[in-house]
């Protein structure tokens, strides 16, 4: 299997209901860098996986729609703990619509998945991996 990975970050405010959550059940600020793998088990035309800057463009105008935004007052997110592994398959649910409309050219088309991870440090993390 093939792949590529592009990188962006994101800043945002949430809360979390729950007693799991602890402290974190406040209002409070994340940073995530946020990491996208296309995959796919043979290369294209061009002998590539996708096109790199194409892949960083729509990772960046995803992230863009979540960046400097309080969570908690999304319509989207209304009612839902807007945990990390969360946000990892929404990001990787908009790629996969993206991917799916053209955005990333033809040869997307025949990508198997992707995997998107956020780095809440350096220490923790969580992905989302789907098919496409």
């Amino acid at each position: 299997m093939f792949s590529i990975t592009v990188r962006d970050h994101i800043m945002i405010a949430h809360s979390f209901r729950g007693e799991v959550f602890g402290p974190a059940q406040r209002l409070h600020g994340a940073t995530f860098l946020v990491d996208a793998t296309f995959r796919r088990e043979q290369l294209d035309d061009d002998n590539i996986v996708v096109d790199i800057g194409l892949a960083t463009q729509e990772l960046g105008a995803v992230v863009s729609e979540l960046n400097y935004r309080n969570l908690d007052d999304e319509p989207d997110f209304a009612g839902v703990n807007t945990s990390t592994e969360f946000l990892a398959k929404v990001i990787a649910d908009r790629l996969a619509e993206r991917i799916e409309k053209g955005a990333l050219g033809e040869g997307a088309r025949g990508l198997a998945g992707i995997t998107v991870t956020l780095h809440e440090s350096h220490v923790a993390w969580a992905s989302y991996e789907r098919g496409l």
